[in-house]
């Protein structure tokens, strides 16, 4: 996991490859977000989705395990998230599809009242194989700062 002082505003990254499966989306929709685009295709094909989509807070989590392996590369550590701002799902994720993020530095800001950490704040968008935008998200991560 990197440091604090290792972003910089406008640094930008991409990264993950993540085979949504579809298993994962009928586990995760059973047991998480039951809702029938999650659950079935027959039950997705009579709503606005046509066919089976993964629950958006299944890519959320998607999201995080290629977020993770990536921090996994590096020294350094996160202390964890203090929140996320403009979370939007923009097109439906379905089995098959290859998930891939992309993320650029908006804000770093050393700690007011703990010399130890900083939070560094991301515009992190995650793309399908075809390129497509299907989530956008602002995550603010709290960092250990070097020394």
């Amino acid at each position: 996991m990197p440091y604090f002082e290792d972003f910089t505003v406008g640094q930008t990254a991409s990264f993950g490859h993540y085979e949504v499966t579809r298993d994962e989306v009928l586990e995760f929709g059973r047991r998480w977000d039951p809702q029938p685009f999650h659950l079935s295709d027959e039950g997705a094909a009579a709503t606005h989705f046509g066919a089976l989509s993964a629950s958006g807070w299944h890519t959320c989590a998607m999201t995080m395990a290629m977020t993770v392996a990536e921090w996994d590369k590096s020294e350094g550590g996160t202390l964890g998230a203090i929140g996320v701002d403009n979370l939007r799902w923009l097109k439906p994720v379905r089995p098959g599809d290859v998930l891939r993020l992309e993320a650029e530095i908006i804000e770093t800001r050393p700690s007011g009242s703990r010399p130890d950490m900083g939070s560094v704040r991301s515009r992190n968008t995650v793309y399908n194989q075809k390129d497509e935008p299907v989530m956008r998200f602002e995550p603010i991560v709290l960092y250990r700062r070097r020394g």
